[in-house]
Formats: C-alpha cells, sequence, structure tokens
C-alpha cells in the first residue's frame, strides 16, 4: 500500500467516528420523528385548533379589554416590533410582490386589516366588516408557541408551531387596552419580551383579575418534544399537557369553558357554553407531534460536545435530574424550591403553583429559545453552566464548562 495512502487512514477513520459522533448527538436533539403512535386525522384537526381556534375568546378581547380597537390603529412595522409574526404561506402572490415592491405599505394601518383578512397573523384571529372596520379580535395558542423562520423577512416567514416566540411582548399587547387602569397596564409593560406571567392573568366570568396580586413573569416556554413526557407543566399542577390547555384557553384566554382547582382556590366559569373540552383531545394529539427542532448545521464542536456529554454524564451531575432519552425526570418526581436555579427572590414560581413544587424541564431543543430557567435569568448556556458549576460546587474548569455548552447545543 502507498505510504501516502496509509498515513491517511488513521485520519478519515477519525473523521469518520466525528461524522457518527455528529449524527448521534444531533439526533439526541431531534424528538422522536416516529409519528406511528399519532392519528393522523386527529393530528390535523389539531393543528387547526391551535393555529385558529379562539374558544370563544372574543368575548374577552373584544367585549372586555377592547384590543380590536387599538390593534385597527397598528401597523405592520409596529406589530412586528412587538414580536407579532405573518405567516408568509398566508400571503397570495399579488400581496408578496406589493410588499416586495413597496407598493403595499408596511407603515399603513389598512395592511394590518388586509394580513388579518387574509389570516396571516400568527395567533390572532380578526374578525372584518365590508367596510375593512376591525370588529372582533381573537387570540389562539399560537400567539405565543408558534413563530416563524424569518425566509421572508425578519419576522415574515413559515411558520415554526411550538417554537415559543420570544421576541413577543405580550403585557405591551395586553397594556393597548383602553379598558385597563393605568396602574395595570404599568404592570403588563414591565414584562418585556418573551416573558409572560400566568397567575397574575387571570380571567373569571370574562373579567379580567389579578389572580395572586404578585407580579412576576416567567419565559413563554416551548410546546414541541412532549411525546413521552407524561407529566408536561413545568409548575408541577396537572398531570398532562390537557390541563395546561384548559387553563389557558379558561383562565388567560377568557374562553368560555370551565376550570377548577382546589389548590389554587381557581373555580372559574366563563360563558354559558362550552367551547374547550371537546377540542382538547385533538389538540394534544397535534402539540405531542411536535418534535424538538435539531441544532443547525455546524452549530457546535463536535469533539467537544463528545467530551461534554461524557461530563454531563458524570461530573456535571446533569444526568441526575435531565435523565433519559427527554433529559427530564417529570415522569417520575417533583422538585423542592431549593432545587431550582433561577435567581428567584421571594416568592418563587414553585411559591405560585399548586404544588409549591416543579418539574424538570426537557432539554432537547434548548439551544433554540434563550434565555433560560423559569425567570429568564441565564441569557446564554454558558451562564447556565456556570451557575450550575458554583452553586453546585462541581469543580468543572473552564475547559470542562466549555465542552459542555457544546453538548448542549448538540441535544
Amino acid at each position: 500500500m502507498h505510504a501516502r495512502v496509509r498515513s491517511q487512514i488513521p485520519r478519515l477513520t477519525l473523521l469518520a467516528v466525528a461524522a457518527g459522533a455528529a449524527l448521534s448527538l444531533a439526533s439526541c436533539g431531534g424528538g422522536d420523528d416516529d409519528d406511528d403512535d399519532l392519528d393522523p386525522a386527529l393530528v390535523s384537526q389539531g393543528q387547526q385548533i391551535f393555529r385558529s381556534e379562539t374558544f370563544g375568546d372574543e368575548t374577552f378581547f373584544t367585549d372586555v379589554l377592547r384590543l380590536h380597537e387599538p390593534v385597527a390603529t397598528v401597523d405592520p412595522t409596529t406589530a412586528l416590533a412587538v414580536g407579532l409574526k405573518v405567516d408568509s404561506e398566508a400571503l397570495p402572490p399579488e400581496v408578496v410582490a406589493g410588499i416586495q415592491d413597496g407598493s403595499i405599505s408596511l407603515t399603513d394601518p389598512a395592511t394590518t386589516i388586509a394580513l388579518l383578512k387574509l389570516n396571516a397573523v400568527v395567533g390572532l384571529k380578526g374578525q372584518v366588516d365590508a367596510n375593512n372596520n376591525l370588529v372582533r379580535l381573537g387570540v389562539t395558542c399560537a400567539i405565543c408557541h408558534s413563530t416563524v423562520d424569518d425566509s421572508f423577512a425578519k419576522g415574515v416567514g413559515k411558520r415554526l408551531d411550538g417554537w415559543p416566540n420570544r421576541d413577543l411582548n405580550v403585557g405591551a399587547i395586553i397594556a393597548l387596552s383602553p379598558a385597563l387602569p393605568a396602574d395595570v397596564k404599568a404592570v403588563y409593560n414591565s414584562w418585556g419580551p418573551g416573558m409572560y406571567d400566568a397567575r397574575f392573568n387571570i380571567v373569571d366570568g370574562g373579567t379580567p383579575f389579578h389572580g395572586d396580586g404578585i407580579n412576576k413573569p416567567s419565559v413563554i416556554p416551548p410546546a414541541y418534544g412532549l411525546r413521552g413526557i407524561d407529566k408536561t407543566t413545568f409548575t408541577g399542577d396537572g398531570d398532562n399537557i390537557a390541563y395546561w390547555n384548559r387553563y389557558v384557553a379558561v383562565t388567560q384566554f377568557g374562553g368560555h369553558g370551565t376550570f377548577t382547582e382546589p389548590r389554587l382556590n381557581l373555580n372559574i366559569k366563563n360563558g354559558t357554553d362550552d367551547l374547550v373540552s371537546d377540542k382538547l383531545p385533538a389538540l394534544q394529539e397535534y402539540q405531542l407531534s411536535l418534535n424538538a427542532p435539531r441544532p443547525p448545521s455546524g452549530s457546535f464542536d463536535v469533539a467537544a460536545a463528545i467530551r461534554g456529554q461524557q461530563l454531563f454524564n458524570g461530573k456535571a451531575q446533569c444526568v441526575t435530574c435531565h435523565s433519559g432519552e427527554h433529559f427530564t425526570d417529570a415522569n417520575d418526581r417533583l422538585h423542592p424550591q431549593s432545587d431550582s436555579m433561577a435567581l428567584e427572590t421571594a416568592p418563587t414560581h414553585a411559591d405560585r403553583s399548586a404544588t409549591k413544587q416543579y418539574r424538570t424541564s426537557p432539554l432537547r431543543g434548548i439551544w433554540q429559545h434563550p434565555p433560560y430557567f423559569h425567570d429568564g435569568s441565564a441569557a446564554t448556556l454558558e451562564v447556565v453552566v456556570d451557575r450550575y458549576n458554583t452553586r453546585r460546587s462541581l469543580g468543572l474548569s473552564a475547559t470542562e464548562k466549555a465542552d459542555l455548552v457544546q453538548y448542549l447545543k448538540s441535544l
């Protein structure tokens, strides 16, 4: 064998091993692509519910908050600035051409009305009359738990359902309501992008009240990668996705239905009909079909990630809680508040839950949704690892911390 050829064999073998490891690491974060256990018809129905169903919440957002009034005066540029997204696949070719050549203005509120008529604003459902007046406005699950790939422009592209919209300033949008007093608007305006307080914002009998009276928003979580995780709410309250979906539809959207939680002293009924219950099975089936996104090609160092995986399972002790193929022990136990790595000051997020404990969040797709921890206090994975290293006294070196970050980026 030629000497030069022989000299290449170890190098090629190493490259093959690294490539295989890269595929293995990337597949860890891709979720379960086997959809055989899902009902395709139910998934399709659930997608429509996720994207378009308001559960009758126009009663709250239109009749009580009167949000249709300020929204009708907002131009697309302003709407995009507060994190609302536009589904490019809902745009007819002539609208696409008009936006591209400037004949359709993105600083004209009339364009917002036109986009709502096309059902192109992700998470918002508008009813427009014959005179192009916005007369009804509702909200869907996609408002917080869907974004776009920016393939057309920033904030405009194909839908990415299940991805948390960390650009969305929910509080600022709610604060546009002419029906809210100034002190309540100030609370909503304090949240900032990607943050939401599902205990402060409570709707009961179609009327807003402010839950436990505490203003302590948490990051909007992803709604993907949940298949195989029976206990899904990080608050530790409910046992399945349907519990949280009912909670949000009724207590957050003001949708027509009931939600009862004695541990939180909640017994809420909105409307005289039930527009929620029969939609929960299909909605859950669709959410279970949403796999965590794989890390982009070249987004992590393969060799470092391999070393980081060993640390994850060993010295760094991550696997103690982030265990199994889903990187969570959520199905097995709840955690006391003392286990939290968030920098929350009293009361903690767990204090406001029904169990006073919390569940470990799964790590698949973690590269996609900074900031981290329930309070969003870690801007990067580097901050996450450094905090664990300090508070758990792990003794990780700078190189080890860097390797662990690369592994997390591979999930």
